[in-house]
């Protein structure tokens, strides 16, 4: 061959830069995401809805794009080797893509997003011991103002924020995850649906979920937080397991606390989390004691748990209610003192009132100081000062009555986990096992720092709720291959034993997608004619 004709070859050929977009690919193929998604939306577009769905996967695990520039993202990539096939990428233009979404908010969300979730979950052999299940919170900005006229539309609405910002509009988001984070069920719920009637939904579905896993009641249990706790939810329960927190609006949580506490019945269960301190989250240590409580006419276990890194909004909450109460003593000492007694029996009727005022934490000790007063002048040679009037006045200290201020501390460092997992047979959990199941429930929250930022909707500009509840579907997928991989690489450790580059090649044991990805920064696809 010519030197001319294989520089001309050379010239021609191209060579794409793909970064870590053929891993995902790859696990997309591996759970088999086109082909399921084109099973359940049938329509007759050129490119498929599970193609589009693929390729907006593996734009929002690269930095998220638009909508209206994924054109531009995948001129730039090798689409044949990231989606199997030669497509142009005119292909994502903004129509296409909203029709597929379109197609695929008129097939189910939910259901796709389960078929997927099925899939991996066998695939990946997931743990399904136990499930856990949060919402979240999703503010968007626009007006939104399209009315609920159907029961199938999303309503975009004012609610109760968990981002705090109760001035924008939101949706909100549920997840189920089963082996720690691998979300196994997930989709959008109106901005102002409530977390217990959400619950609710769920725990009388729950039993047919598992079933197409394979599961029956009683091989699984079910962890969500305190918005479970109610009577319809607590019946809906049937014959399944959970474990969930115990509201202190509840007074049986003050009751089996305070009962600890006075006790020190503690079983000491030590550091749970796997994860190293920082300087905001240091370590904590935790110990346990149980109890047994009856709510609704339905006895149940109480695991009071108290916790080294105390829960700081109860903390405040406390030094607050301990201000207010030394205001209050202050103030009836202030007013004491302001009265002058000509009678010392007064006085001392005055000082035993001033002593009864009631405080749980402060106690207030008083004495009566005499104040004289003497005529003018000098006196006679050899007599006493002339006394012209005798007044008595109440001076008050407050002093903290050190055993119930301490132990309303101890009492702040604790919370209560209600569960009617049994404590022998084959099911059987003990305090320290609840706790270490119910501490697992941070792999939800993960997941939800994953979607919840608002960049990701507004960036889209999509300004109809059904399109949005797609996006939700999307970020679901990606968040499921991201933690399939992340999965992947901490299996690999915990069987062979070995470690894996991490940040500032220092070996890690606990590797993140995040960091994967940044070790193949800069990668290329072969060259192409």
């Amino acid at each position: 061959m010519e030197l001319n004709e294989k520089v001309a070859i050379l010239n021609s050929a191209q060579i794409r830069r793909v970064d870590h977009l053929p891993i995902i690919s790859a696990y997309c193929h591996e759970i088999k995401l086109v082909d399921t998604i084109n099973q359940l939306v049938p329509c007759e577009m050129e490119v498929s809805p599970g193609v589009i769905v693929q390729g907006m996967v593996l734009d929002t695990l690269s930095g998220r794009s638009p909508l209206y520039r994924l054109v531009d993202f995948f001129q730039n990539q090798d689409i044949e080797l990231l989606l199997g096939k030669d497509i142009e990428a005119t292909a994502f233009n903004d129509t296409t893509v909203g029709r597929a979404l379109d197609f695929i908010f008129n097939a189910g969300t939910i259901k796709i997003f389960s078929a997927l979730a099925l899939k991996a979950s066998t695939i990946f052999d997931c743990e399904k011991k136990y499930l856990h299940f949060d919402t979240t919170s999703v503010s968007v900005w626009g007006d939104y103002t399209l009315s609920q006229n159907t029961t199938k539309d999303l309503w975009i609405t004012y609610g109760h924020s968990k981002d705090k910002r109760p001035d924008l509009k939101q949706f909100l988001i549920k997840m189920l995850c089963v082996d720690k984070n691998i979300p196994l069920l997930g989709g959008c719920e109106d901005g102002n649906a409530s977390d217990k009637t959400i619950n609710n939904k769920m725990l009388t579905s729950i039993s047919k979920i598992m079933a197409k896993h394979g599961l029956a009641p009683g091989a699984y249990i079910y962890i969500a937080d305190s918005a479970m706790v109610t009577p319809e939810n607590l019946k809906s329960m049937n014959d399944n397991l959970f474990i969930t927190r115990l509201p202190f609006t509840y007074a049986e949580c003050n009751r089996v606390v305070q009962k600890a506490v006075e006790n020190d019945c503690w079983e000491e269960v030590g550091v749970i989390a796997h994860t190293k301190p920082t300087k905001n989250r240091p370590v904590a240590s935790y110990k346990v004691c149980e109890h047994t409580i009856t709510l609704y006419e339905k006895e149940y276990r109480a695991i009071v748990v108290h916790s080294s890194a105390h829960d700081k909004r109860r903390q405040k909450r406390i030094d607050k209610e301990l201000k207010k109460s030394k205001e209050n003593l202050e103030k009836a000492i202030t007013k004491a003192a302001q009265v002058k007694y000509y009678c010392k029996k007064d006085a001392e009727e005055a000082s035993c009132r001033l002593k009864k005022v009631i405080s749980p934490y402060y106690q207030i000790e008083t004495s009566i100081v005499e104040k004289i007063k003497y005529a003018r002048g000098r006196p006679s040679a050899g007599k006493p000062r002339k006394i012209i009037e005798r007044r008595y006045e109440i001076v008050g200290e407050i002093k903290e009555q050190v055993t119930a201020l301490a132990q309303k501390r101890k009492e702040a460092g604790c919370f209560v986990l209600l569960t009617n997992v049994p404590q022998v047979g084959e099911p059987a959990h003990t305090g320290k096992e609840i706790l270490s199941a119910y501490k697992e429930q941070h792999g939800v929250e993960r997941n939800f720092a994953f979607l919840k930022d608002p960049l990701i909707v507004n960036d889209l500009f999509l300004k109809k709720p059904s399109r949005i509840e797609v996006l939700g579907l999307i970020l679901l997928i990606s968040l499921l291959i991201w933690n399939l991989m992340e999965r992947s690489m901490r299996k690999y450790i915990e069987e062979t034993g070995n470690t894996l580059q991490g940040w500032d090649r220092k070996e890690t044991d606990r590797p993140t997608s995040f960091m994967m990805g940044t070790k193949f920064f800069g990668s290329h696809s072969p060259p192409y004619l």
